[in-house]
């Protein structure tokens, strides 16, 4: 049996808070009943400047993002339609295929894991597509499985360079709401997230964010959808409801993690994540280990995904974690499984918690039989932690 708190630092699910636990502990309810149209359209106003958007229109579908991955597609595209992906983590490499057992041709541009979306060749790809052969451009804004972060606006960039008239498909969904995200200024048609993230809240909701292009190009997609059709979600969505039974707490919850997100301010969210992932990455590099993302400028504020030495398995070190210090940490994906841990550091989290995964995985690491110095990684975070402290939220009036 295990005593105390329970720790989680897997990028998602991610902790609950608990204002946001009690939002959800309300009566059932009917979703078709007129006040339930208020709660659905306050925290579908409320996503809008997480999505970084005023003109997009919001869409709530019961799953996860990967629902809301498949409503983009089903939703804009037709069976046969080229679409262009980058491929450099195992997310990038599902939405791949996802497009593929959908009917669409893939053409895949593969990089390392550890690199970001590669801007030039995408560009170099349109400006090759002299007949707009390309109908829609895949970018992982976040690759969860590297601890990445690829540049969208740089993508957005290359098609109006190359006068390219492709949709800009963005997964958000371990950025959106912990990084900054622009769907407006950055020419998204479609963006992704779902509600187990940076959003704070439990699984159960992809969110879909489709700009006036996208809506446009579901005038003319011809691919077969049912319960992920847009148009029907959207209209019953003005309507004050769903199509079907909707997940009616979670509702609740997620419009209590807005509100944190609003009381905190989008801009001390994102300093926030920063601060503590360059604590923990100068923690890691204070234990002689490697991350996988190739360069710091790239190197995502959500995750990281931790580079074990070669004689040491990296799911031993998950293990030991789990069962002698109540941790948990994410395993590495693919061809990074055995080689690779994660630590997940966003949403409901601070310094402290931070501290604790760093001190957590020093233990793990040395018992499953790396070299590491226990406290060189706590001491590094705590005084990155302290060089970039934030101004205190309150003066103390001086007697």
């Amino acid at each position: 049996m295990q005593t105390g708190t329970a720790h989680l630092f897997i990028p998602g699910p991610t902790n609950v808070p608990a204002d946001v636990q009690r939002a959800m502990i309300v009566p059932m309810q009917d979703h078709r009943a007129p006040d339930f149209g208020g709660l659905l359209d306050e925290v579908r106003k409320g996503l809008k400047p997480i999505f970084g958007t005023r003109t997009a229109e919001i869409a709530l579908f019961p799953g996860s993002g990967t629902a809301a991955w498949e409503a983009a597609i089903a939703n804009t595209l037709s069976p046969g339609d080229k679409v262009l992906i980058a491929r450099h983590g195992q997310f990038s490499m599902l939405w791949a295929q996802m497009a593929q057992a959908l009917g669409l041709r893939v053409e895949a541009i593969d990089v390392a894991w550890g690199a970001p979306g590669p801007v030039r060749e995408i560009e170099r790809r349109l400006g090759a597509d002299k007949y707009d052969e390309i109908k829609a451009v895949f970018v992982t804004h976040n690759e969860t499985a590297t601890g990445v972060t690829s540049d969208v606006a740089g993508v957005r960039h290359a098609l109006d360079t190359c006068f390219h008239d492709a949709l800009l498909f963005v997964d958000g969904v371990s950025s959106i709401g912990s990084i900054p995200f622009e769907m407006d200024a950055w020419g998204v048609d479609l963006a992704i997230a779902g509600t187990q993230k940076g959003l704070m809240c439990p699984a159960g909701m992809g969110i879909l964010a489709a700009s006036p292009n996208a809506l446009e190009a579901m005038e003319t997609g011809t691919m077969a959808r049912s319960f992920l059709d847009l148009r029907a979600m959207l209209g019953a969505h003005e309507a004050g409801s769903f199509c079907f039974t909707p997940p009616a707490q979670l509702l609740h919850g997620l419009r209590a993690a807005l509100a944190r997100l609003q009381a905190e301010g989008l801009g001390n969210v994102f300093a926030r994540h920063r601060r503590l992932a360059q604590g923990v990455r100068a923690g890691i590099a204070a234990m002689g280990l490697d991350i996988v993302a190739e360069h710091p400028s790239f190197a995502s504020d959500t995750v990281t995904a931790i580079r074990t030495p070669r004689d040491v398995d990296a799911r031993e070190v998950i293990e030991i974690a789990r069962t002698r210090y109540n941790t948990q940490f994410g395993a590495g994906l693919g061809p990074l499984a055995g080689q690779a841990f994660r630590i997940g550091h966003l949403g409901d989290l601070n310094e402290g918690m931070c501290l604790t995964a760093l001190g957590m995985a020093e233990l793990s690491l040395k018992a499953a039989g790396a070299r590491v110095e226990l406290g060189a990684g706590l001491a590094a975070a705590q005084t990155t932690f302290a060089a970039h402290a934030p101004a205190p939220a309150f003066a103390i009036a001086a007697e």
